[in-house]
């Protein structure tokens, strides 16, 4: 999921090392874009807990701040996992970095409609309704199970990438009208050869 407050400038066709602060170089991935059939098939449980888990995990922060995101989910990097990560702070709070594996929505409250988009449909968006707060249960990379509570912009942010994970788009959301229009705009770029 895109940072609101900035562009979601595609990332670049191959994955590239970035130097994150106080720590070593990380692997930034191309994101997918829509129209990969990855991103609309349910991802694999995560079953392996490891140092490679973390790793991606890691690595995945690294491609969410790169492509100027507040979520990211494993399919959107061409993993077919159920794995997503989440920081609401753009990288400014190192406190805020949330990793999501395995995660499901236990409880949802409230109601609230807000522009929306997605890392993986670069340059559209649309006004998608979300729960106002919701508590999931998901694990961490160690395995660790947890509970956590999001509000606004983290709420739509876990329902967002747990939707990637089961293979959901945010298009999915929209009204039949504004999906058609999304997708014969990228339709129209494909054959551009701009998508």
């Amino acid at each position: 999921m895109p940072d609101k407050l900035t562009s979601s400038e595609p990332a670049s066709a191959a994955a590239t090392e970035a130097p994150q602060p106080g720590s070593a170089a990380r692997k930034i991935y191309p994101i997918v874009k829509y129209g990969d059939p990855i991103l609309e098939k349910p991802g694999a449980a995560v079953k392996q807990f490891d140092a490679e888990l973390e790793e991606l995990a890691e690595d995945m922060f690294a491609s969410m701040y790169a492509a100027q995101g507040v979520g990211l989910a494993a399919p959107q990097i061409g993993k077919s996992l159920r794995l997503a990560v989440v920081d609401v702070t753009g990288g400014k709070n190192p406190e805020a970095k949330i990793v999501l594996a395995n995660p499901e929505i236990i409880h949802a409250e409230g109601e609230v409609r807000e522009e929306e988009g997605c890392l993986s449909i670069p340059g559209f968006r649309g006004y998608v309704l979300r729960p106002q707060f919701v508590t999931i249960k998901a694990q961490n990379a160690k395995g660790e199970t947890f509970e956590i509570r999001g509000e606004n912009l983290l709420a739509r942010a876990f329902c967002h990438e747990i939707d990637h994970l089961n293979g959901v788009l945010f298009l999915q959301h929209l009204s039949m009208l504004k999906r058609d229009l999304i997708k014969r705009k990228i339709k129209k770029l494909r054959k551009q050869g701009e998508w």
